[in-house]
């Protein structure tokens, strides 16, 4: 008897669904890839966006303590904490350490994303 050198159905039916099962994990692979990068994107933007609020409270004028907060456009809110470090009761236009924090949030697939950035800053005191 002479027998065929092919394949059979069944065989070619189980090679296409391993096939399948290949195919379905590589696209979940690269779609989980793809958030992963547009986070890390969200992320540097976000740390931008701090840097910068950081290095104009650098620059700007005499120092206010408190928080304040507000939008900064695409999609990202600021805030601010602005604390003097040392004596309290320190003299009108003494130089002071001020502990500053600046800390950009945004929303991310539902989930609320912050960056925030700490650092010393020299001023005129209250």
């Amino acid at each position: 008897m002479h027998r065929s050198r092919g394949f059979t159905l069944l065989e070619v039916l189980i090679a296409l669904a391993i096939a399948g099962l290949a195919l379905a994990a590589l696209f979940d692979g690269a779609a989980l890839g793809l958030r992963a990068v547009e986070r890390a994107g969200r992320t540097a933007e976000a740390l931008s966006h701090a840097r910068s609020h950081l290095a104009a409270l650098d620059r700007a004028g005499p120092l206010v303590p408190g928080e304040t907060a507000g939008e900064d456009g695409g999609g990202f809110r600021w805030r601010h904490r602005i604390m003097p470090l040392g004596a309290a009761g320190s003299r009108p236009g003494a130089i002071v350490l001020y502990d500053v924090t600046v800390a950009i949030g945004w929303d991310e697939a539902g989930a609320a994303r912050e960056v925030v950035l700490a650092g010393r800053i020299l001023g005129a005191g209250p």
